[in-house]
């Protein structure tokens, strides 16, 4: 039997590559560039050390002091928490005044989720939702109106189907 989760490939070109290093340092606690280069490799990307370092300036990221005293990296925009939170509590806020505007339905089918929105007002709804590093996203597809969440099985599709409503209903 295969495994059945969907594997992320991605092109070799420096918005891959950023967009790689920013998962990265939503969902590890990296305290080095070594380290980083070493999660980079695991995901097929090869970089320099000199690279690496302007990608990271270009980022605005920043060594953090952690709870644990640990100092990692991150990138100084509010979305991940640096402790390892999928997501701090003044970013939650932050999307539920947003959704809250914008959202009038969501529904879960299998491993999508549809959200209906005002006319206009999908692809602004699917870039805040697409800044956030929620577990189990893989992405959003927008039109004009709606906005369609792809997660990585139905469970998940479920369970942030109900998180988003709740969202949106603050």
């Amino acid at each position: 039997m295969s495994d059945s989760s969907p594997s992320l490939q991605r092109p070799a070109t420096r918005a891959a590559r950023l967009s790689a290093i920013e998962q990265a340092l939503a969902t590890h606690i990296v305290t080095s560039q070594s380290q980083l280069s070493k999660i980079l490799i695991d995901e097929g990307i090869a970089v320099t050390q000199a690279t690496l370092s302007r990608d990271l300036d270009e980022m605005h990221a920043v060594k953090t002091r952690l709870k644990d005293g640990t100092v990692a990296y991150a990138v100084e925009r509010g979305a991940a928490a640096p402790d390892g939170d999928a997501m701090g509590e003044r970013t939650e806020a932050q999307m539920s005044r947003v959704l809250s505007g914008l959202v009038t339905s969501v529904a879960a089918a299998r491993n999508l989720i549809v959200v209906h929105t005002p006319s206009g007002a999908a692809q602004y709804v699917a870039s805040v939702i697409d800044k956030q590093p929620i577990d189990g996203v893989l992405g959003t597809i927008a039109g004009d109106d709606t906005v369609m969440i792809i997660c990585s099985d139905d469970a998940t599709a479920g369970d942030r189907a109900d998180w988003l409503l709740a969202l949106a209903s603050k």
